[in-house]
């Protein structure tokens, strides 16, 4: 006789891997696929951020478990360039945890912020790493549409607010947006800012890209944004805006109350950041010319114009900021 099957937990059953991987093997096999789905660039990260990575894997403090949250110059630095773009200020001891990845820090935050069965809002399309890992969290998605309008994207305000629940605990938003390159607007904000005090939900900000905005876009932090400031949880990351994507560095800042519990969970799920990786982050940060973001952007627009021009006659909906470009595959039936 065979034992039995071990039961699956059931968070797991609606979730799949990503397709990205299959694409990958294929064009592995054949020189003529030509990849267009991952959102690798290669605009150069940062030289001084180069430099000091290579000077690191030298380095005794840079091959150590401590310390587990992040080491001080980086969590200040980071702690710094939150407080610089919201005008709110973050204590690098208190309010800020360096973790391997931004999508780890969002993970962390979930962790510490849901029970099973709560439910969190995101909008539709979103970043499949983000819907599931609120499933994975024991999360219910609860999806508030993105709308095709002028040919761009906007958010849907009345189905947002009918996405809002009393199980709601946490409204889970990318700006811009993975994969539809939506942007929100102020009225968008402020919207969100009034459901969130109005009925005290976090707001989980997945800032990895948010400086990467295109004319006439304008940058907003949302906790700015009237009353967000004591409900916001910003996950950034230099993957990027800095072009860092293997370095694996992110960090995690928000109001004190909630930041020992991210911890807790950050020191248990991965243990430690990245080491070797830190002094590479810490150097994009403080380097004086902004670590080369501005000049990426315009590179990116330009791209993306050229993308949309070549494109011309498809239904493909504008992009107003991000790595990615969304085709209508509805529109073609």
């Amino acid at each position: 006789m065979h034992p039995p099957t071990p039961s699956q937990p059931p968070r797991l059953g609606g979730i799949v891997g990503f397709s990205i991987d299959r694409v990958a093997q294929a064009a592995e096999a054949d020189a003529e696929v030509l990849r267009l789905e991952n959102l690798d660039t290669d605009v150069p990260p940062p030289r001084a951020a180069i430099e000091a990575t290579r000077a690191a894997v030298g380095l005794d403090d840079a091959n150590s478990y401590l310390p587990f949250l992040g080491g001080a110059e980086l969590r200040a630095a980071a702690a710094a360039h939150v407080s610089r773009l919201s005008g709110v200020p973050y204590d690098p001891d208190t309010q800020t945890i360096i973790t391997a990845g931004g999508t780890e820090g969002l993970f962390n935050a979930l962790l510490a912020l849901i029970e099973p069965g709560d439910e969190v809002v995101v909008t539709d399309p979103t970043y499949a790493g983000m819907l599931y890992r609120v499933r994975l969290a024991g999360g219910v998605a609860r999806f508030a549409p993105l709308l095709i309008r002028e040919g761009g994207w906007a958010l849907d305000l009345d189905r947002f607010r009918d996405a809002v629940t009393d199980r709601t605990r946490v409204i889970f938003l990318m700006n811009p947006s993975i994969p539809s390159g939506a942007v929100l607007t102020r009225e968008d904000w402020d919207e969100i800012a009034g459901v969130c005090t109005e009925r005290g939900i976090w707001l989980l900000y997945n800032a990895a890209m948010e400086r990467i905005l295109f004319r006439p876009r304008r940058y907003i932090h949302p906790a700015s944004v009237g009353g967000l400031a004591d409900l916001t949880i910003t996950v950034g990351s230099v993957s990027k805006e800095y072009r860092m994507i293997g370095w694996r560095v992110g960090w995690v800042t928000g109001p004190r109350r909630i930041m020992n519990r991210i911890g807790l969970v950050s020191i248990y799920n991965v243990v430690t950041p990245v080491g070797i990786a830190q002094p590479g982050a810490l150097a994009a940060l403080v380097e004086p010319a902004g670590g080369g973001v501005t000049d990426a952007v315009a590179e990116w627009e330009r791209r993306r114009d050229t993308v949309q021009a070549e494109l011309d006659g498809l239904p493909v909906v504008r992009a107003d900021g991000g790595w990615s470009l969304l085709v209508d595959t509805g529109a073609l039936g």
